[in-house]
Protein backbone atom coordinates (compact mmCIF):
# COMPACT_ATOMS: atom_id res chain seq x y z
CA UNK A 1 0.00 0.00 0.00
CA UNK A 2 1.36 3.43 -0.87
CA UNK A 3 1.95 5.67 2.11
CA UNK A 4 1.59 9.01 0.34
CA UNK A 5 2.21 10.99 -2.78
CA UNK A 6 5.85 11.01 -3.86
CA UNK A 7 7.29 12.14 -7.17
CA UNK A 8 10.51 11.29 -8.96
CA UNK A 9 12.40 14.46 -9.91
CA UNK A 10 13.09 13.53 -13.51
CA UNK A 11 16.25 11.75 -14.66
CA UNK A 12 19.10 11.61 -12.16
CA UNK A 13 21.79 10.14 -14.43
CA UNK A 14 22.32 7.79 -17.35
CA UNK A 15 25.14 5.25 -17.13
CA UNK A 16 26.76 3.85 -20.27
CA UNK A 17 29.75 1.73 -21.31
CA UNK A 18 32.96 2.75 -23.05
CA UNK A 19 35.96 0.76 -24.18
CA UNK A 20 38.21 3.82 -24.50
CA UNK A 21 38.20 6.23 -21.56
CA UNK A 22 40.68 8.78 -22.99
CA UNK A 23 38.63 9.20 -26.16
CA UNK A 24 35.46 9.26 -24.05
CA UNK A 25 36.82 12.07 -21.87
CA UNK A 26 37.87 14.02 -24.95
CA UNK A 27 34.50 13.74 -26.65
CA UNK A 28 32.25 14.51 -23.69
CA UNK A 29 34.35 17.35 -22.27
CA UNK A 30 36.04 18.98 -25.26
CA UNK A 31 33.50 18.30 -28.00
CA UNK A 32 30.20 18.23 -26.06
CA UNK A 33 31.28 20.82 -23.51
CA UNK A 34 30.40 18.89 -20.34
CA UNK A 35 32.51 18.91 -17.19
CA UNK A 36 34.17 15.78 -15.81
CA UNK A 37 32.86 16.09 -12.26
CA UNK A 38 33.95 12.78 -10.71
CA UNK A 39 36.74 10.39 -11.62
CA UNK A 40 36.23 7.24 -9.60
CA UNK A 41 35.77 3.46 -9.96
CA UNK A 42 32.84 1.16 -10.57
CA UNK A 43 31.84 0.20 -7.04
CA UNK A 44 30.73 -3.24 -8.24
CA UNK A 45 34.02 -3.77 -10.11
CA UNK A 46 36.66 -1.37 -8.74
CA UNK A 47 39.24 -2.40 -11.33
CA UNK A 48 37.53 -0.14 -13.91
CA UNK A 49 36.66 3.54 -14.07
CA UNK A 50 33.35 5.18 -13.39
CA UNK A 51 33.47 8.62 -15.03
CA UNK A 52 30.77 11.27 -14.46
CA UNK A 53 30.14 14.21 -16.81
CA UNK A 54 27.62 16.92 -15.99
CA UNK A 55 27.02 20.63 -15.65
CA UNK A 56 29.45 22.84 -13.73
CA UNK A 57 28.16 21.73 -10.33
CA UNK A 58 27.58 18.04 -11.06
CA UNK A 59 23.82 18.47 -10.75
CA UNK A 60 21.51 15.45 -11.11
CA UNK A 61 19.60 15.79 -14.35
CA UNK A 62 22.72 16.55 -16.39
CA UNK A 63 24.91 13.63 -15.43
CA UNK A 64 25.96 11.07 -18.06
CA UNK A 65 28.35 8.46 -16.69
CA UNK A 66 30.52 5.69 -18.12
CA UNK A 67 32.06 2.44 -16.96
CA UNK A 68 35.27 1.79 -18.87
CA UNK A 69 36.06 -1.77 -19.90
CA UNK A 70 39.23 -1.23 -21.95
CA UNK A 71 38.94 -2.65 -25.44
CA UNK A 72 35.43 -4.05 -24.96
CA UNK A 73 33.63 -4.77 -28.23
CA UNK A 74 31.19 -2.24 -29.61
CA UNK A 75 27.65 -3.04 -28.52
CA UNK A 76 24.31 -2.70 -30.25
CA UNK A 77 21.03 -1.57 -28.70
CA UNK A 78 18.16 -4.01 -29.00
CA UNK A 79 14.96 -5.02 -27.25
CA UNK A 80 15.12 -4.36 -23.52
CA UNK A 81 17.77 -1.65 -23.83
CA UNK A 82 17.74 2.14 -23.79
CA UNK A 83 19.01 3.37 -27.15
CA UNK A 84 18.96 7.18 -27.19
CA UNK A 85 19.83 9.96 -24.75
CA UNK A 86 17.95 13.19 -25.41
CA UNK A 87 19.30 16.56 -24.23
CA UNK A 88 17.78 20.02 -24.04
CA UNK A 89 19.18 23.12 -25.68
CA UNK A 90 17.77 26.62 -25.53
CA UNK A 91 16.98 27.51 -29.14
CA UNK A 92 17.07 26.66 -32.82
CA UNK A 93 20.30 28.68 -32.93
CA UNK A 94 21.78 26.18 -30.48
CA UNK A 95 20.81 23.30 -32.79
CA UNK A 96 22.60 25.09 -35.62
CA UNK A 97 25.67 25.61 -33.47
CA UNK A 98 25.85 21.93 -32.56
CA UNK A 99 25.19 20.78 -36.11
CA UNK A 100 28.24 22.73 -37.20
CA UNK A 101 30.41 21.82 -34.21
CA UNK A 102 29.66 18.10 -34.27
CA UNK A 103 30.08 17.73 -38.01
CA UNK A 104 33.74 16.90 -37.53
CA UNK A 105 33.46 15.32 -34.09
CA UNK A 106 30.50 12.91 -34.10
CA UNK A 107 29.07 10.27 -36.39
CA UNK A 108 25.66 10.14 -38.12
CA UNK A 109 24.93 13.82 -37.50
CA UNK A 110 21.42 14.53 -38.83
CA UNK A 111 19.18 17.59 -38.40
CA UNK A 112 15.42 17.55 -38.83
CA UNK A 113 12.48 19.71 -37.73
CA UNK A 114 12.45 18.12 -34.28
CA UNK A 115 16.12 18.24 -33.33
CA UNK A 116 19.67 17.10 -34.03
CA UNK A 117 20.72 13.45 -33.78
CA UNK A 118 24.28 12.13 -33.63
CA UNK A 119 26.39 9.26 -32.33
CA UNK A 120 29.43 9.43 -30.09
CA UNK A 121 32.68 7.75 -31.30
CA UNK A 122 31.44 4.35 -30.07
CA UNK A 123 27.95 4.58 -31.52
CA UNK A 124 25.94 5.80 -28.51
CA UNK A 125 22.98 7.72 -29.95
CA UNK A 126 22.08 11.20 -28.74
CA UNK A 127 19.52 13.78 -29.75
CA UNK A 128 19.34 17.50 -28.97
CA UNK A 129 15.90 19.12 -28.76
CA UNK A 130 14.83 22.67 -28.01
CA UNK A 131 13.56 22.83 -24.44
CA UNK A 132 9.83 23.35 -23.97
CA UNK A 133 9.83 23.37 -20.15
CA UNK A 134 10.75 25.86 -17.42
CA UNK A 135 13.29 23.60 -15.69
CA UNK A 136 16.53 25.37 -14.78
CA UNK A 137 19.17 24.92 -17.51
CA UNK A 138 22.07 22.79 -16.24
CA UNK A 139 25.10 24.19 -18.07
CA UNK A 140 28.84 23.52 -17.94
CA UNK A 141 31.46 26.18 -18.67
CA UNK A 142 33.49 25.76 -21.85
CA UNK A 143 35.49 28.41 -23.73
CA UNK A 144 34.20 27.29 -27.13
CA UNK A 145 30.54 26.82 -26.13
CA UNK A 146 28.62 29.99 -25.19
CA UNK A 147 26.37 29.38 -22.19
CA UNK A 148 23.22 30.20 -24.16
CA UNK A 149 24.09 27.46 -26.69
CA UNK A 150 25.30 24.79 -24.24
CA UNK A 151 23.56 21.54 -23.34
CA UNK A 152 21.01 22.16 -20.58
CA UNK A 153 20.57 18.69 -19.08
CA UNK A 154 18.48 15.68 -20.03
CA UNK A 155 15.14 15.85 -21.80
CA UNK A 156 14.46 12.13 -21.97
CA UNK A 157 15.43 8.56 -22.69
CA UNK A 158 14.19 6.34 -25.51
CA UNK A 159 14.24 2.55 -25.16
CA UNK A 160 13.42 -0.42 -27.36
CA UNK A 161 10.48 -2.47 -26.05
CA UNK A 162 8.67 -5.46 -27.48
CA UNK A 163 5.62 -5.01 -25.24
CA UNK A 164 5.24 -1.39 -24.07
CA UNK A 165 1.87 -2.12 -22.46
CA UNK A 166 3.51 -4.58 -20.09
CA UNK A 167 5.32 -1.72 -18.34
CA UNK A 168 2.38 0.66 -18.10
CA UNK A 169 1.20 -0.35 -14.62
CA UNK A 170 4.64 -0.09 -13.06
CA UNK A 171 5.40 3.21 -14.79
CA UNK A 172 2.05 4.86 -14.06
CA UNK A 173 0.86 3.31 -10.79
CA UNK A 174 4.10 2.52 -8.98
CA UNK A 175 6.49 5.17 -10.29
CA UNK A 176 3.73 7.74 -10.98
CA UNK A 177 4.95 8.64 -14.45
CA UNK A 178 2.32 10.59 -16.39
CA UNK A 179 1.32 9.40 -19.85
CA UNK A 180 1.99 12.21 -22.34
CA UNK A 181 1.55 10.40 -25.66
CA UNK A 182 1.81 7.05 -27.39
CA UNK A 183 4.25 4.92 -25.37
CA UNK A 184 5.69 8.10 -23.83
CA UNK A 185 5.67 9.14 -20.18
CA UNK A 186 7.01 11.95 -18.04
CA UNK A 187 8.50 11.69 -14.56
CA UNK A 188 8.03 15.17 -13.12
CA UNK A 189 8.87 16.17 -9.57
CA UNK A 190 9.27 19.39 -7.60
CA UNK A 191 12.09 20.84 -9.72
CA UNK A 192 12.57 18.79 -12.90
CA UNK A 193 10.97 16.42 -15.33
CA UNK A 194 12.24 13.79 -17.74
CA UNK A 195 10.62 11.81 -20.54
CA UNK A 196 10.70 8.06 -21.06
CA UNK A 197 9.57 6.60 -24.38
CA UNK A 198 9.48 3.26 -26.18
CA UNK A 199 10.28 2.50 -29.80
CA UNK A 200 9.83 -0.72 -31.75
CA UNK A 201 13.04 -2.74 -31.46
CA UNK A 202 15.18 -3.74 -34.42
CA UNK A 203 15.17 -7.33 -35.59
CA UNK A 204 18.76 -7.85 -34.45
CA UNK A 205 19.34 -8.95 -30.87
CA UNK A 206 20.91 -6.34 -28.63
CA UNK A 207 24.54 -6.74 -27.55
CA UNK A 208 25.96 -5.07 -24.47
CA UNK A 209 29.25 -3.29 -25.00
CA UNK A 210 30.83 0.03 -25.84
CA UNK A 211 28.33 2.66 -26.91
CA UNK A 212 25.36 1.16 -25.07
CA UNK A 213 23.35 2.31 -22.06
CA UNK A 214 23.83 0.24 -18.90
CA UNK A 215 21.03 1.78 -16.82
CA UNK A 216 18.79 4.79 -16.37
CA UNK A 217 18.55 6.46 -12.95
CA UNK A 218 15.56 8.49 -11.73
CA UNK A 219 15.92 11.13 -9.02
CA UNK A 220 14.41 10.88 -5.53
CA UNK A 221 14.75 13.01 -2.45
CA UNK A 222 16.61 11.29 0.38
CA UNK A 223 13.46 11.52 2.52
CA UNK A 224 11.34 9.58 0.01
CA UNK A 225 13.91 6.95 -0.95
CA UNK A 226 12.72 4.24 1.45
CA UNK A 227 9.15 4.71 0.28
CA UNK A 228 10.27 4.16 -3.31
CA UNK A 229 11.91 0.92 -2.23
CA UNK A 230 8.67 -0.19 -0.58
CA UNK A 231 6.63 0.76 -3.66
CA UNK A 232 8.86 -1.13 -6.08
CA UNK A 233 8.91 -4.13 -3.76
CA UNK A 234 5.13 -4.19 -3.48
CA UNK A 235 4.87 -4.05 -7.26
CA UNK A 236 6.86 -7.28 -7.51
CA UNK A 237 9.84 -5.73 -9.31
CA UNK A 238 12.41 -7.32 -6.93
CA UNK A 239 14.59 -4.27 -6.19
CA UNK A 240 18.07 -4.44 -4.79
CA UNK A 241 18.59 -3.33 -1.21
CA UNK A 242 19.25 0.39 -0.80
CA UNK A 243 22.95 0.73 -1.61
CA UNK A 244 25.09 3.58 -0.28
CA UNK A 245 27.14 4.94 -3.21
CA UNK A 246 28.58 7.69 -0.93
CA UNK A 247 27.58 10.58 -3.26
CA UNK A 248 24.01 9.22 -3.47
CA UNK A 249 22.02 6.14 -2.48
CA UNK A 250 20.68 3.70 -5.04
CA UNK A 251 17.92 1.16 -5.65
CA UNK A 252 18.11 -1.06 -8.78
CA UNK A 253 15.43 -3.09 -10.54
CA UNK A 254 14.31 -4.02 -14.05
CA UNK A 255 11.07 -2.71 -15.44
CA UNK A 256 8.89 -5.28 -17.28
CA UNK A 257 10.47 -4.66 -20.69
CA UNK A 258 13.92 -5.40 -19.28
CA UNK A 259 15.49 -1.94 -18.99
CA UNK A 260 17.56 -1.58 -15.83
CA UNK A 261 16.27 1.27 -13.67
CA UNK A 262 17.88 2.92 -10.69
CA UNK A 263 16.30 5.32 -8.20
CA UNK A 264 19.09 7.56 -6.91
CA UNK A 265 18.93 10.23 -4.23
CA UNK A 266 19.55 13.91 -4.92
CA UNK A 267 22.34 14.08 -2.37
CA UNK A 268 24.74 14.29 -0.66
CA UNK A 269 26.42 15.20 -4.01
CA UNK A 270 29.86 15.29 -5.60
CA UNK A 271 31.23 18.16 -3.51
CA UNK A 272 31.01 15.95 -0.41
CA UNK A 273 34.68 15.03 -0.81
CA UNK A 274 36.05 17.53 -3.38
CA UNK A 275 36.29 21.29 -3.65
CA UNK A 276 33.62 22.32 -6.21
CA UNK A 277 36.31 24.24 -8.09
CA UNK A 278 38.34 21.06 -8.59
CA UNK A 279 35.76 18.35 -9.26
CA UNK A 280 36.99 15.50 -11.40
CA UNK A 281 40.68 16.39 -11.31
CA UNK A 282 41.90 13.53 -9.12
CA UNK A 283 40.98 9.87 -8.73
CA UNK A 284 38.52 9.81 -5.84
CA UNK A 285 37.61 6.60 -4.06
CA UNK A 286 34.74 6.41 -1.58
CA UNK A 287 35.98 5.72 1.98
CA UNK A 288 34.96 2.05 1.76
CA UNK A 289 37.24 1.64 -1.29
CA UNK A 290 40.21 3.78 -0.29
CA UNK A 291 42.14 0.72 0.94
CA UNK A 292 42.18 -0.53 -2.68
CA UNK A 293 43.95 2.54 -4.10
CA UNK A 294 47.40 0.95 -4.33
CA UNK A 295 45.90 -1.98 -6.25
CA UNK A 296 43.56 -0.18 -8.64
CA UNK A 297 45.32 3.10 -9.43
CA UNK A 298 48.20 1.50 -11.39
CA UNK A 299 45.84 -0.51 -13.63
CA UNK A 300 43.46 2.32 -14.57
CA UNK A 301 43.89 3.94 -17.98
CA UNK A 302 45.78 7.27 -17.89
CA UNK A 303 43.39 10.10 -18.75
CA UNK A 304 43.91 13.55 -20.28
CA UNK A 305 43.42 16.66 -18.16
CA UNK A 306 39.92 17.49 -19.36
CA UNK A 307 39.77 21.06 -18.02
CA UNK A 308 43.16 22.09 -19.34
CA UNK A 309 42.51 20.52 -22.73
CA UNK A 310 39.27 22.46 -22.96
CA UNK A 311 41.18 25.67 -22.24
CA UNK A 312 39.44 26.38 -18.90
CA UNK A 313 42.57 26.36 -16.72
Amino acid sequence: MHTGTVKLDGIHHVTCITGDAPRNVDFYTRALGLRLVKKTVNQDDPTVYHLFYADEAGTPGSDITFFEYPGVRRGRAGAGMAHMVEWRVGSDAALGFWESRLGGEADAVARDDAGLAFEDPEGLRHRLVVSTVDDAPLVAEHPEVPAELALQGFDGIRAFAEAPAASRELLETTLEFASVGDDTWEARGPTRGGLYAYDEPPAERGIGGAGTVHHVAWASSIEEHEEWHARVTSAGAHPSPIIDRFWFRSIYFREPNGILFEIATLGPGFSLDEDPEHLGEELILPPAFEHLRAQVEPILTPLPDSRRKAGIR
